[in-house]
């Protein structure tokens, strides 16, 4: 029995085709029933449903190359006369295993499941599906006149176009299935682009006219159906009843088609197969048929099919030209370049010139260009063969007898007569074609089921479909849209929310305030940059304190001393502190109206996303854009409100006024020590070095005591010395208390005059008032007034702007859409259709993703309807 490498392999490329070495001598002979049969049954390298178990293969020596010597022993066997009396080593004489009608998978032993297979590629092409998926199938490509055409008659037993000048200008599909009823065809025009070119989401699939039963009558039902292919503006049945015919390429709209023309075919002696004759490729275009960018058009009309890895690449090369001037197996080994599933067919070999047979052997053997599943030969009938009407047995006899009878095919080696004949190749196609469905089919299924996630994901990215009550779902998008509004101003947890949006605004306003505070320094001008003023250790809780003008002892005392009226020395009138007052609380204006306009434009910018995700995918942008307007001129409105808001507080704090009289107090206190502190610590220095020196040696003494050294006995104290005791005494030891110091001698004398619990830091307040002592309280009385008014103004600005125009923003705005849009208006109905027209590029995008989806939907029944 003749076996094929069945070797497996990741890829999905077709098996290679290859023999046993007993092979060469056992085909001399003419075969016998069974061994016919074992020829025509080529075991497949995927098992499939209803395949029987393949037998152990013997894989050649040499694949691609020359098939290897048989041995001594199968020699003599082979040689043996067969039964029926052939002469070895001379090729059969009736054909080989094409003369069968069991053939490929029209085999009862191949044919069930894997015609089921067939069958379910076929009306998944139906579907269109092979835009989204890799569907197997195999393509037809050639040069214009490689005999293409013949070939698809010989393997098909139909007769296509042959008129002058006539070529192949659509794809056209052929589907054959064996079948017991008798013979017919049924022609469809299959359109996968529009009238303009582009793709449509789902294939259209017409038929065009009746079925037929009489083969002479499909040559002139497809030479109409490609004029409607070429002519899509013009009605079907114009061309379905023969109008306009005429020489072919004459007036047509198009000059090539991506649509095609499909031809179902089924009948007793039909094989099962499937392929897709494509246009064959030109080198020129003429100057009165055609168009300059014909020649492009067609190689990317056949690129679009043989790219695919699960296209079977059906080559066929004229023998009557030079191979290396036919780019149909140039573009082939472009998209195929290790031959994989690639078959290539010589095809007119009675026109090889005389004595130049030899150079098309080589490519019989594979040794020429070679491809995994070999080259093939056929014959078919003369342009004189064809003038008689020559029939479709007749042409299979007449090449059968070329090979067996004409130089140098009929002396080829048996193991190469498979390659000859076009029953062979039928038989090979159907074997690679169902062995490839079989690895395909799952796979496709995991495809479309990525494909239809894909596409559900790009359809859910889309706007919503306009309703068919416009005006209600307009106005539910108001209402969600106000309902978002309400979230945002009540507060969202997000970074980017409304209020997180608008507290650096609210906290920079805080810092500016607080930035005109003044800084009163309490020295003379004459120590200006001398002495330094401290910070105040009871506002390190706060933020610094500001960059205003300094202002000195000198201007302060001053303006003190000009707006004396009848007060007496030493008092000044409130008018001073009002004016440092008044001076400061300007200085408030700038900061509050660029915290009004800050969170004006924050709000302006939410308020424009919020819209942009409840409008922006609605019709064409109209509603967006009206929404957009009515919002800020709503937004400015309480801008306005606003600022009128922050004019009034400005106004009220321009009377110094507090009830606050705590606070005022304790600050004034505060700031008044603060000063008096400052001024004590610069003038008097000594003492306050003193005062510290003593709390130093104080602090020594205590640690020293504290210590696990004994206690001195004579322990230090204010007690009065005993009567009549001598003061001079002899040096103390380093043990004993030391003398006391100046501010010990200070404390002990206040001690011993009945002035008990003096501390060294009251010691200051036993000198003689400071002069400039005024001055420092009307410091105290500014910077205290300035804490409470500060704060009282920091807080009333965000929450007069909060009201106004951030929770402004949602009163009043529902109002305002209804009465800017007008869709409750009478007019309404018309203004809602205005709104919500679609944009053409949308409503296209979606129709064409809806119809994929029912074009992946249907493709994905159809696989399970087999169960795969």
């Amino acid at each position: 029995m003749y076996e094929s490498d069945t070797s497996s392999s990741d890829t999905e490329y077709i098996p290679q085709s290859s023999t046993s070495t007993t092979m060469s001598n056992a085909s001399a002979a003419p075969p016998t029933q069974a061994a016919t049969r074992s020829i025509k049954s080529l075991p497949a390298r995927v098992s499939v449903p209803a395949t029987p178990p393949q037998t152990q293969k013997t894989r050649p020596a040499n694949v691609n190359g020359p098939p290897a010597m048989p041995s001594q022993q199968n020699t003599a066997s082979a040689m043996k006369p067969p039964a029926n009396g052939s002469t070895p080593n001379k090729p059969p004489l009736n054909g080989t295993s094409a003369q069968n009608d069991s053939v490929g998978l029209s085999n009862a032993q191949l044919s069930h499941g894997r015609r089921q297979m067939l069958d379910l590629v076929n009306r998944l092409h139906s579907t269109g599906v092979q835009v989204d998926v890799d569907l197997p199938q195999i393509a037809v490509i050639g040069s214009q006149s490689a005999g293409k055409s013949s070939l698809i008659e010989s393997i098909s037993g139909i007769t296509l176009p042959r008129a002058a000048g006539t070529c192949t200008r659509c794809p056209t599909e052929c589907r054959l299935s064996r079948a017991s009823t008798p013979w017919q065809c049924t022609v469809s025009l299959r359109f996968i682009t529009d009238n303009k070119g582009q793709p449509l989401g789902q294939a259209r699939n017409e038929v065009f006219g009746p079925t037929i039963y009489d083969k002479a009558e499909v040559e002139g039902r497809i030479r109409h159906a490609q004029r409607a292919i070429l002519n899509p503006k013009k009605p079907r049945k114009a061309f379905l009843e023969g109008e306009g015919d005429g020489e072919d390429g004459e007036g047509e709209e198009l000059s090539f088609s991506t649509n095609c023309v499909s031809l179902p075919i089924s009948g007793p002696d039909v094989a099962d197969l499937s392929f897709c004759d494509l246009p064959g490729l030109i080198a020129s275009v003429s100057s009165t048929h055609g168009h300059a960018n014909d020649i492009s058009l067609v190689e990317s009309l056949v690129t679009s099919y043989i790219k695919k890895p699960s296209c079977i690449i059906l080559l066929t090369v004229a023998c009557e030209t030079d191979f290396e001037n036919q780019g149909a197996h140039r573009l082939a080994k472009q998209h195929d370049p290790e031959g994989r599933r690639t078959i290539g067919v010589l095809t007119k070999p009675d026109r090889i010139p005389l004595g130049e047979e030899s150079n098309w052997l080589p490519f019989i053997r594979n040794e020429k260009e070679t491809l995994e599943n070999n080259w093939y030969c056929v014959k078919q009938p003369s342009s004189n063969d064809l003038k008689h009407h020559i029939t479709w047995a007749d042409a299979r006899k007449r090449e059968d007898e070329f090979f067996s009878m004409t130089e140098p095919w009929c002396t080829l080696d048996g193991v190469y007569q498979r390659y000859l004949r076009t029953g062979n190749l039928v038989e090979r196609l159907s074997s690679i074609l169902s062995d490839l469905i079989a690895k395909r089919l799952p796979k496709i299924q995991d495809e479309l089921e990525k494909s239809m996630f894909k596409a559900q994901s790009s359809l859910s990215l889309l706007p919503k479909a306009p309703s068919s009550d416009l005006r209600n779902e307009i106005l539910s998008l108001l209402h969600d849209f106000m309902n978002d509004v309400s979230r945002h101003v009540e507060g969202v947890p997000d970074e980017d929310g409304l209020l997180q949006a608008i507290r650096p605004a609210q906290e920079r306003f805080r810092r500016g305030i607080r930035g005109t505070a003044p800084k009163f320094r309490p020295f003379e001008r004459k120590y200006r940059g001398e002495r330094r003023l401290g910070p105040a250790v009871f506002l390190s809780y706060e933020e610094g304190e500001g960059v205003l003008r300094r202002t000195g002892m000198g201007r302060m005392g001053s303006k003190g001393h000009r707006a004396r009226t009848r007060e007496l020395p030493g008092n000044y009138p409130f008018v001073v502190q009002a004016s440092f007052i008044n001076g400061i609380i300007k200085e408030w204006r700038e900061p509050a109206i660029i915290l009004c306009k800050t969170i004006h434009a924050t709000i302006m910018e939410h308020c424009k996303k919020l819209v942009a995700a409840h409008f922006g995918e609605f019709g064409q942008g109209t509603l967006e854009q009206r929404v957009k307007a009515i919002i800020q001129k709503h937004i400015n409105d309480c801008l306005k409100r606003a600022e009128d808001k922050v004019d009034w507080l400005l106004k009220v704090e321009d009377k110094p006024f507090s009830l606050n009289n705590h606070y005022l107090a304790d600050y004034k206190a505060k700031f008044l020590s603060y000063y008096k502190g400052a001024r004590e610590s610069d003038e008097q220095s000594a003492l306050i070095k003193a005062i510290q020196a003593y709390n130093n040696s104080s602090n020594s003494n205590s640690l020293f005591a504290s210590s696990g050294t004994p206690k001195p006995a004579n322990t230090f104290s204010f007690a009065t010395p005993p009567a009549g005791a001598d003061t001079q005494q002899a040096p103390q030891s380093p043990f004993l208390p030391a003398p006391q110091t100046g501010m010990a001698k200070i404390l002990a004398g206040l001690a011993e005059l009945g002035v008990v619990g003096v501390k060294p830091e009251d010691i200051p307040k036993l000198l003689p008032p400071d002069q400039m002592e005024p001055a420092l309280v009307i410091m105290a009385d500014v910077r205290a007034y300035f804490q409470v008014a500060y704060k009282r103004f920091v807080d009333n600005v965000p929450l007069a702007i909060d009201y106004e125009l951030v929770r402004g923003v949602e009163r009043g705005l529902l109002s305002a859409l209804y009465t800017g849009l007008g869709v409750n208006s009478e007019d309404g109905t018309r203004i809602s259709k205005e709104l919500a027209q679609e944009s053409s590029g949308v409503a296209h995008r979606r129709a064409e993703l809806g119809k994929k989806l029912e074009r992946l939907r249907i493709a994905s029944e159809e696989l399970f309807r087999i169960g795969v």
